[in-house]
């Protein structure tokens, strides 16, 4: 008899194709499973005409689907990295971390200007406070207007002339395989925790305890470095208890060459009249310490006079 291998997805046409990519890997490996979508419109699909912080956060995006695998509804979750939030549900964790995408943000125009080059007073579309924080820092005279829904939503308002610029992540847009006129944000934006990431989420026990057992194979599609840094980066996020509202950034790098790994990071205060940004370094082996003391800087150069 097949086994059905089931996994929880969100209806977005982004959420799809990460998890198809997912399936298509796992099916490499074993084609005797018969994987099937369960598909799910989560609470922050349902609602787009508020800013997230307005109606519960990012764990809108993963609550429904952590139902499903605590219900026994499917055996893994696929997520984008950035919508978990520090802790999971109980019983839950990150099964396997895949090969990362690009973490940067990208600008977005209709002739692909750089930010240099925007008009003055441009409106830039975002619903980012850390985006438009750090975009302020570089150009202070920018409109910033909240711009929510899915990638098609956004670009086809760009189109429309509703914005000067848009700003997305560069992970959605080449998994989409979007042909835009963008201009990277290196070194200028600190991307959101784990942006550019997915986690591939189940039940360590009930996945041991199936039959047959798969915790093993789900764990297959694991990449070391990109577990190292987002774990670096996740550590920063619980060190200053940061939700949905905390203008918070962070990126770890790692050198396999030297063994080291070094994180920066960005900070606000939630009023955005304070910024920060600091980086560490350290031994690979040192993540957690490394994130809590990012996150110790950041909070002391937040606070200096």
């Amino acid at each position: 008899m097949a086994v059905v291998f089931r996994v929880a997805t969100r209806r977005s046409a982004l959420a799809l194709v990460q998890t198809r990519w997912v399936i298509e890997r796992y099916r490499s490996m074993n084609n005797w499973f018969v994987y099937m979508e369960n598909q799910i419109v989560t609470e922050g699909d349902r609602v787009q005409d508020r800013p997230l912080y307005e109606v519960g956060g990012k764990g809108l995006f993963i609550k429904e689907l952590e139902r499903a695998l605590l219900d026994g509804e499917a055996e893994i979750a696929v997520h984008s990295m950035k919508d978990l939030p520090a802790e999971l549900a109980p019983g839950l964790a990150v099964i396997a971390v895949p090969p990362r995408e690009s973490p940067w943000d990208l600008l977005l125009t209709r002739d692909g200007r750089g930010l240099s080059e925007l008009p003055k007073n441009a409106r830039v579309g975002t619903t980012s406070l850390r985006r438009q924080l750090q975009l302020r820092d570089a150009r202070s005279d920018l409109e910033f207007i909240p711009l929510r829904g899915n990638i098609d939503t956004r670009l086809r308002r760009l189109e429309a002339g509703d914005f000067d610029a848009i700003v997305l992540a560069e992970a959605g847009v080449r998994r989409l395989g979007l042909s835009v006129k963008a201009v990277s944000l290196e070194g200028v934006c600190v991307p959101a925790i784990a942006q550019g990431a997915l986690a591939i989420e189940g039940s360590p026990k009930m996945l041991a305890e199936g039959n047959p057992p798969i915790d093993r194979f789900v764990a297959a599609l694991e990449h070391s470095d990109t577990r190292v840094e987002t774990d670096a980066e996740r550590a920063v996020q619980r060190a200053l208890g940061a939700d949905c509202v905390t203008p918070v950034g962070a990126l770890a790098r790692v050198d396999s060459r030297e063994q080291t790994l070094s994180i920066q990071g960005f900070l606000a205060s939630n009023d955005g009249q304070r910024t920060a940004r600091a980086r560490v370094s350290g031994a690979l082996h040192e993540g957690e310490t490394l994130g809590r003391a990012l996150a110790d800087e950041l909070r002391r150069s937040l606070d200096a006079p």
